[in-house]
C-alpha cells in the first residue's frame, strides 16, 4: 500500500455514465495532486463500469470498488467514507464538477485554521448542458465562533445546507458523526453535527458547479410522476426501507447532536433553545407535514393527492432553480 494521501475523495456512483466523465476529468485537474480517488460503483447498468475502469487502469491513485447488488445511496456514499485513507475527506457527485483551485485552496485553509471542519466553496448550478442556472452562497452564521449560532442558522428549512457535505472535511471529525443515515433529509443533520463540531469556512469564490438536471434525487423529492410520494427518493436513498417522516427524524437527531458533540453547558442549553425558536418559527408545520403526509398516504387518494401536490412544488421549485 503507498503512502498515505493528504486528501480522499469519495465517488459514489450508479448509472453516471452521462456526467461521470466530466466530473472525473476536473478532479484529475485539480492544481493540488496530493489526492486518492476512491470510486464505488452501486452495481450500475450502464456503462459506468466501463468508464471507470478506463480511468483507474491511467491513473494509479484511482481505486475502483463495484458492489454485486443495488445497496443504495446511503450505504454506497458512506462506504467511500470507509474506505479512504485521507487526513481530509470529500465527496464527489458523479454529475458535479470542480475548478481547479478546489482542492489547493481548501487544504490550504484545513492546514491553517485548526477551528474549521469543512471548507467549501461558493456554488454556481450548471444544466444538463452545463450552462450556468444561478448561484448559491451561505450567508448565515457557519463560521461564528459560537456552536449555538452556527447551529441555530444550519436547522432552518430555509438554508440549502447540503452544499457544504461537498467540501473539503476532516476525516477524522467527519468519522465521529454517524454519517448518513437511511432516510432522506439526513444531509442536513450530517452539516448540523460537523457544524456543532467545528466552524464551516465558505471560500468567497465559485469553485464548485452541482449540476441541476431532471434525474436528481432533489429534484425527484418534489416531482412524483409515478405517484409513489416519498417512495422514489426512499428507494433510491435506501431501498430496504419504506416511506419516512423526513422533519421528524431531523428533529431526533438535531437533539441527539446536542447530546454526542462535546460542549459546554451553557453551549449545550442555548442549542435546545434554538430548538425552540426552529420550532415555534417552522418547525411545528414540518412536523404538521409529516403527521399529514403519514395520515394521507394510509389511503390511496391521499396517495394521489400527495403526490399530485408535490409533483405542482417539484416543477416550480426545478423552474426557480434553472
Amino acid at each position: 500500500m503507498p503512502d498515505k494521501p493528504c486528501v480522499s475523495i469519495g465517488l459514489p456512483v450508479f448509472n453516471g455514465e452521462k456526467y461521470l466523465k466530466e466530473a472525473l476529468d476536473s478532479i484529475l485537474a485539480q492544481t493540488y495532486k496530493d489526492f486518492e480517488l476512491i470510486i464505488s460503483d452501486n452495481a450500475s447498468t450502464d456503462r459506468t463500469q466501463q468508464i471507470c475502469r478506463s480511468y483507474a487502469a491511467k491513473d494509479g491513485r484511482i481505486r475502483y470498488y463495484r458492489t454485486k447488488k443495488n445497496v443504495g445511496a446511503c450505504k454506497n456514499f458512506n462506504r467511500v467514507v470507509d474506505l479512504s485513507r485521507g487526513e481530509y475527506f470529500r465527496w464527489a457527485a458523479h454529475d458535479d464538477v470542480i475548478a481547479p483551485e478546489f482542492l489547493e485552496k481548501c487544504v490550504n485553509v484545513l492546514d491553517t485554521d485548526p477551528s474549521v471542519v469543512v471548507c467549501c466553496s461558493k456554488t454556481r448550478f450548471i444544466d444538463e448542458h452545463s450552462q450556468f442556472r444561478g448561484t448559491h452562497s451561505y450567508k448565515i452564521r457557519i463560521g461564528s465562533r459560537k456552536p449555538h449560532e452556527r447551529f441555530g442558522d444550519i436547522i432552518s428549512i430555509k438554508i440549502l445546507c447540503a452544499y457544504a457535505i461537498f467540501g473539503l472535511i476532516r476525516l477524522h471529525l467527519l468519522r465521529k458523526t454517524p454519517l448518513l443515515a437511511s432516510y432522506i433529509g439526513s444531509d442536513r443533520n450530517l452539516v448540523v453535527e460537523l457544524g456543532l463540531i467545528g466552524r464551516i469556512y465558505e471560500i468567497p469564490e465559485y469553485l464548485f458547479y452541482s449540476r441541476n438536471h431532471l434525474q436528481t434525487c432533489s429534484t425527484e423529492l418534489c416531482d412524483f410522476r409515478s405517484g409513489n410520494s416519498y417512495q422514489i427518493p426512499t428507494q433510491w436513498w435506501d431501498p430496504t426501507l419504506a416511506q419516512r417522516i423526513i422533519y421528524t427524524y431531523n428533529l431526533l437527531e438535531y437533539l441527539r447532536s446536542i447530546r454526542r458533540v462535546p460542549l459546554k453547558w451553557s453551549e449545550r442549553i442555548l442549542c435546545y433553545s434554538q430548538i425552540l425558536k426552529w420550532f415555534v418559527k417552522e418547525g411545528w408545520m414540518l412536523l404538521g407535514n409529516d403527521v399529514e403526509m403519514s395520515l394521507l398516504n394510509r389511503t390511496h387518494l391521499g396517495r394521489q393527492l400527495t403526490a399530485t401536490f408535490h409533483n405542482i412544488i417539484g416543477r416550480k421549485m426545478y423552474r426557480k432553480l434553472g
